[in-house]
């Protein structure tokens, strides 16, 4: 496996999120090929990295209702 460089990261949180810091993530784009995702409640915490390719079909199921929110 590939150790990916993060202290350059630009996080972004999802725009379900809420005032409230409920079930809420962050992404980081601009990496080639993968798409860092961590719980923003917990920055320093652990990064998850989800294949491009996966996190598209991921995030069109979601917006299609395919999966519970």
């Amino acid at each position: 496996m590939r150790s990916i460089d993060l202290s350059v990261a630009t996080w972004r949180r999802s725009s379900h999120s809420n005032q409230d810091g409920g079930a809420c993530i962050e992404v980081a784009d601009g990496f080639a090929a993968v798409v860092p995702v961590r719980d923003s409640k917990n920055p320093r915490g652990p990064v998850l990295t989800f294949a491009q390719d996966d996190w598209t079909v991921f995030v069109a199921a979601v917006k299609g209702g395919l999966m519970g929110a």
